[in-house]
């Protein structure tokens, strides 16, 4: 793994939910290489390597997006969206990670080709659980695409 690349972008507004869910990734040693987009307009920067990523690689892309849905600028549905539309990051497995309780948010998220849809516990303990173990199977358990597999063939 190159120095650029990044094991998970975590979208997330909520500073509180940020800290619980960063402790809880470096306390099981699960991610080094973490970054936290705080709205959906600063998730596609990075993503699409644009304004001050613009220096980043496709081929660098995270190995799991954790995406919240309630994001100022842009939603997490518009993020998901355009990150499944796009032959160089349609490969990127995404994890909504969200408070929403609606049906009609997990039902589109999944015709938008979500990999998983988790609604946020509100227990700390449990949310910390649930981050350490998405950690687990994203990081150490699936297997990630290979980077051909961004090459937007």
């Amino acid at each position: 793994m190159t120095e650029k690349e990044i094991e998970i972008l975590l979208v997330e507004d909520n500073p509180d939910d940020v800290e619980l869910a960063l402790h809880a990734l470096r306390q099981e040693k699960l991610a080094n290489r973490l970054e936290v987009a705080h709205d959906g307009e600063e998730a596609l920067d990075f993503l699409f390597c644009r304004g001050p990523h613009s220096g980043r690689s496709f081929m660098n892309g995270p190995k799991v997006v954790l995406l919240d849905l309630k994001l100022p600028k842009v939603d997490g549905i518009e993020v998901l969206r355009q990150l499944k539309n796009d032959p160089r990051t349609k490969a990127i497995p995404v994890v909504i990670l969200t408070a929403s309780r609606e049906e009609k948010d997990m039902v589109h998220s999944y015709q938008l080709g979500v990999n998983a849809y988790i609604q946020k516990p509100v227990d700390f303990e449990q949310f910390r659980n649930v981050v350490k173990q998405l950690g687990l199977f994203w990081l150490v358990v699936n297997q990630a695409p290979p980077p051909s597999a961004f090459s937007g063939k």
